[in-house]
């Protein structure tokens, strides 16, 4: 058998953090097994639906690099196909024709409420041998089991079970001759061959009321895997107001792609103490087994951790391509080559991209160039170590790190009473623009001692 997932997205907003970890979970559990993910927009809602939204959708899956199988499938227009599976239903008595007005479901409503008893539909016209009202559109409902339990055999939470009388006869189409998503997503999953569902625990009661259309139809269940949530750092459900919360947003962070689906793939999946897991690895090891049932609290520090490990592992030339996005300055070839010499020193600093890119744009600056208020303060004070400075190494016949440095050393024993800071403080203002930097004396041997000199120059004035 070949194993086949599926990525399902609504397109009414951005890629929240748990749909992305949803997407890899299946991609994952597909690619271990040498089978397919799939890619479906369930846009069946026309009132919400986003062309913007679907965009954001692929672009975030092309960001991940998490790649699926044949054409995107939109469920909108398959509807005709889910209105003939109702109509079938409804022909073998699986289901039934219900002409209940909106007035007459808010009064059930109302007393079931007043009663105490589950807001459910009262199958009035289920087994009904009244004449129907005349012009009036029916919706058609599904027969559910009136009797018995109904058990969800789930490969995280387990054998869940419900008793059959919590199952109402839900609408699969309504009297506009519109599917309902409960109808849809069956009947997509079917026809597209899909034989693991593996998405968030808040569709496990979905599972119920899913298995009855399965059963109608006599198709062959799929084996469900039910995720738990991923909770916000104080325990409560992820979202905006615990900082980002869509997958664009920590792109726009800089945050790495295989960072991300290292962090995703531990938030409530585990292989040991195993924290750093290459995708290579990922693949061979995962399994849903090895899923949590409890949910798992989304850490922005251990994020960072994890994204400054793959910066360290990344080549230098995809980092510079990263990151220029984020420097605000022209990367020409000049600033290329140095920003490839000193990548480095940059990238074991750096725990983003951003991080990079603010400081290693120095190097892409040219002059004049604007100095931070802290710079500018430094300078305002340091400007006789300047002027040291532009002489010694203006006599400088070596312009490497090690000479750089001794002299700033000399200066500081004359002009700085021995303390070196004292003379790399205002050198790395003058410099960079900024008072964060990695090593000022390589970045002036990377520089160069005329760019260096032409800065020592510009920020003395």
């Amino acid at each position: 058998m070949t194993i086949v997932t599926r990525f399902p997205p609504s397109p009414t907003g951005f890629m929240h953090i748990g749909t992305a970890r949803t997407a890899l979970f299946n991609w994952l559990f597909a690619k271990h097994h040498g089978g397919k993910m799939l890619f479906r927009i369930e846009d069946t809602d026309r009132a919400r639906h986003s062309e913007e939204a679907v965009t954001a959708l692929i672009n975030s899956m092309k960001w991940l690099e998490l790649d699926w199988d044949g054409d995107i499938v939109s469920q909108f227009e398959q509807r005709e196909r889910h209105a003939e599976v109702a109509r079938e239903l409804l022909k073998s008595g699986k289901a039934y024709e219900c002409y209940c007005t909106p007035e007459e479901l808010s009064q059930m409503r109302e007393q079931a409420k007043k009663e105490g008893r589950p807001v459910a539909y009262d199958r009035r016209w289920r087994d009904s041998k009244q004449t129907p009202p005349a012009g009036m559109k029916p919706a058609i409902r599904i027969k559910a089991p009136l009797d018995g339990a109904s058990t969800v055999h789930d490969k995280v939470q387990g054998d869940v079970t419900v008793e059959n009388t919590q199952l109402d006869d839900f609408i699969i189409l309504r009297s506009d001759g519109t599917p309902t998503y409960m109808l849809s997503v069956v009947v997509d999953d079917h026809d597209m061959g899909v034989t693991h569902v593996i998405r968030g625990d808040d569709h496990l009661n979905n599972s119920f009321r899913q298995d009855v259309l399965y059963d109608a139809m006599g198709w062959k269940k799929p084996v469900y895997a039910h995720i738990p949530l991923i909770l916000g750092p104080d325990g409560s459900k992820m979202s905006k107001r615990h900082g980002a919360a869509s997958v664009e947003e920590y792109r726009e962070m800089g945050y790495l792609p295989e960072a991300m689906r290292n962090y995703l793939l531990r938030l409530g999946w585990s292989h040991g103490d195993d924290e750093i897991i290459s995708t290579a690895q990922a693949i061979e090891w995962f399994g849903l087994e090895h899923i949590q049932k409890s949910p798992a609290r989304f850490d922005f520090a251990k994020l960072e951790s994890v994204n400054a490990h793959y910066m360290k592992q990344a080549g230098n030339a995809r980092l510079i391509d990263l990151a220029a996005p984020f420097m605000g300055v022209e990367i020409d070839a000049l600033a290329r080559e140095r920003l490839l010499k000193g990548a480095d020193e940059l990238k074991g600093r750096a725990k983003t991209l951003k991080q990079f890119a603010a400081e290693g744009a120095f190097y892409a600056k040219k002059l004049p160039f604007d100095y931070d208020d802290k710079a500018r303060e430094i300078l305002a004070a340091g400007s006789a170590i300047l002027a040291e400075l532009e002489k010694a190494l203006a006599a400088l016949s070596s312009f490497t790190p090690e000479a750089i440095e001794a002299a700033c050393k000399d200066i500081a024993q004359t002009h700085a009473e021995g303390k070196l800071g004292k003379v790399a403080m205002p050198l790395r203002a003058v410099i960079t623009g900024t008072t964060v930097s990695p090593s000022v004396f390589h970045a002036c041997a990377i520089l160069g001692k005329e760019e260096s000199l032409a800065r020592i120059k510009a920020g003395r004035r």
